[in-house]
């Protein structure tokens, strides 16, 4: 064996389609997800027959399915009819009712949207989507700023099925009681991944996005017992992508230990949450957090509303998200008189927090 034999050339890669361990790609099959995809379908089903769907809240901890067995039931629907308008909507980007009627307004091909306050925008949507039928699905829904939009969506929209998605299984009793009373929606909880699935699902994105053989055993089993441990698949897909750039770093053929040790150790600066997730008010917070360490929240609320007419209350809300998704840190002290003031940072997230 040359000195050289293992090593990679130039024009070779042990990626084989890296899209497939992006965290919103959706695979031909989702797996261990079947029976979720069909009761979704259920709940569509009457919109066939000219009669309003079924509305349905999907709850479940993070990284475990949620958002990619939706994506799959909409791109089947788009497959089986063009009767049928599936609107998906990331709460977390879209959080207003304007934002929200915009891309609505995108998703039905209406384009005179200049100068148009959000109730006008909502109403020409309204009169494309009431010529067919629609099932939205509201990502994250417990982001929205305003959730008069579900109250608009519920009395206007003729022929129509709601999803939303959330983590959090107690907001069904934060949501307004006119909406609620107007839509009662059925609950779909999604369970954690077992070992087996996990390593199932891990199996068919490497099997997918690597050459064939590539992976040690004892390597990608290491991979599978922490996305185990730590309960998020996206933390395999993450590990599984890093194990195959540290391969490449050292010209190696093959994914060893090694590799997949390097990736574990990048686990802590790994962010859930990317900025390329975030709606466009979220990006500039953090930006303005970077360009200015350890500003305080009035000092952020002032350059702020020079950009975005939003409250105090607004910004406050805002910043408490991206601490909770890891992506700034706040921290609060005593002034000399007493009183009480927050410095923010740029941080991540650790996934051992979970």
């Amino acid at each position: 064996m040359g000195l050289f034999d293992d090593m990679l050339k130039d024009s070779e890669s042990l990626f084989l389609n890296e899209m497939e361990l992006d965290y919103d790609y959706v695979p031909k099959i989702v797996k261990y997800r079947e029976d979720q995809q069909q009761h979704m379908a259920t709940c569509i089903k009457p919109l066939f027959q000219n009669r309003n769907g079924t509305h349905l809240l999907i709850t479940g901890r993070s990284g475990i399915g949620k958002t990619v067995a939706v994506k799959k039931v909409f791109e089947d629907l788009e497959k089986e009819t063009l009767d049928i308008i599936p609107i998906y909507i990331n709460c977390w980007k879209k959080d207003t009712f304007y934002k929200i009627a915009l891309h609505i307004c995108e998703k039905v091909g209406y384009k005179w949207v200049h100068n148009k306050k959000g109730d006008e925008l909502f109403k020409e949507a309204c009169a494309l989507l009431n010529k067919k039928k629609v099932v939205f699905c509201f990502d994250e829904v417990d982001k929205l700023e305003e959730q008069s939009i579900l109250y608009s969506v519920v009395e206007d929209v003729y022929k129509k099925s709601i999803f939303m998605v959330t983590n959090e299984k107690d907001w069904l009793a934060k949501l307004d009681q006119r909406i609620r009373s107007r839509m009662i929606p059925e609950i779909l909880e999604f369970e954690p991944y077992n070992y087996d699935e996990t390593k199932g699902i891990l199996e068919q994105r490497k099997e997918s996005a690597f050459v064939s053989g590539i992976w040690d055993d004892d390597a990608f089993e290491k991979v599978v017992e922490k996305t185990v441990e730590l309960g998020d698949i996206r933390v395999g897909l993450h590990m599984l992508r890093e194990s195959g750039n540290a391969a490449e770093i050292k010209s190696s053929k093959k994914i060893r230990m090694p590799h997949v040790e390097s990736a574990v150790k990048k686990l802590d600066s790994f962010k859930i949450r990317d900025s390329k997730d975030l709606g466009e008010e979220e990006n500039f917070i953090i930006e303005l957090v970077k360009a200015k360490p350890d500003i305080n929240l009035v000092q952020l609320y002032e350059d702020y509303k020079k950009k975005y007419n939003q409250s105090y209350r607004t910004l406050q809300r805002k910043v408490a998200d991206l601490e909770g998704a890891g992506l700034l840190s706040v921290k609060e002290s005593t002034t000399k008189q007493g009183g009480k003031t927050s410095s923010l940072n740029v941080a991540s997230k650790k996934l051992t927090e979970f």
